[in-house]
């Protein structure tokens, strides 16, 4: 059985009276389809619709959340948090030195102890469960996890983009469950329903695949030498790309070569994803 210990995680706990009414009016998850065994991915935005940060949400107890997110990123978030607290009955804590054990594949519920086992509904071709607690078990391989990630299109802040720099959409949060289009505003949430409504969004997580390994994260992805995206993180002759699919699209159909330095790789969308690439995509270019 596939699992992997993920150490480079903090969590941020909310609990309170006026936790969940605190978060849902902040954060793009909508906490009222938010099951007491899941973890759902979220952000919160600047006003102008980008990621600010990132996290993966779950309940703790009858009043409580908690916030799994990046450890270099935790101080800022729980500081930003604060901020928009006010006069909310919330109290916000952060616990350090987190080890996430995360496991995979047909039997993944097995092999916790003393922790509860969520599951990270990111993932909809493989079942992915997150404990928070004591590791059940030592060893695993982070670079394994690396893998199914890339496999399954799921994108993360640092790796594969930097906060500030994506909108919601450029990450598919929109399709993991990680925006609630139904439920009342939050912070960007007039950018982020203006994208849904109108289709705009042109910059999509795509796979990357090549005949051999590729390049590093970061590498530029290029057609006919003009800029369409970015390399993300990779597992040897696979990984993710944040890329316009217009570009992409336009460049399958004249059959150009796409360039990440100087490998040349094809980009996929992700096999469970809803989106689709333009059907004209030189109008959607122009546009």
């Amino acid at each position: 059985m596939p699992f992997a210990l993920l150490k480079d995680r903090s969590l941020i706990s909310v609990s309170g009276p006026d936790a969940e009414h605190f978060l849902q009016n902040i954060l793009t998850t909508d906490l009222d389809a938010l099951g007491a065994d899941e973890a759902k991915p979220g952000a919160l935005l600047t006003p102008q619709g980008k990621i600010l940060f990132d996290f993966l949400i779950s309940r703790a107890g009858d009043n409580g959340f908690r916030l799994d997110c990046r450890s270099d990123i935790a101080d800022d978030f729980m500081r930003r948090l604060m901020l928009y607290r006010l006069r909310a009955k919330a109290e916000i804590a952060k616990q350090d030195q987190v080890v996430v054990t995360v496991v995979w594949g047909d039997d993944s519920t097995a092999s916790f102890s003393d922790s509860t086992a969520l599951a990270d509904t990111r993932f909809r071709d493989v079942a992915v469960k997150r404990a928070y607690g004591d590791a059940a078990q030592s060893g695993g391989d982070a670079g394994d996890w690396q893998a199914l990630r890339i496999g399954n299109g799921i994108a993360e802040s640092g790796s594969d983009y930097q906060l500030g720099d994506a909108f919601p959409h450029d990450v598919l949060l929109d399709e993991t469950g990680g925006i609630g289009f139904k439920k009342g505003c939050y912070v960007g949430q007039e950018v982020v329903s203006r994208m849904q409504h109108r289709g705009t969004a042109r910059r999509r997580v795509l796979i990357a695949t090549a005949a051999g390994s590729l390049p590093p994260t970061g590498t530029e992805v290029t057609v006919n030498g003009r800029p369409v995206g970015t390399l993300g993180s990779v597992s040897g002759g696979r990984g993710l790309a944040i890329a316009r699919i217009d570009r992409v699209k336009a460049a399958l159909d004249a059959c150009d070569a796409i360039m990440a330095g100087e490998t040349a790789i094809m980009l996929a969308i992700p096999a469970w994803a809803k989106f689709s690439f333009p059907q004209d995509a030189a109008s959607a270019e122009e546009a």
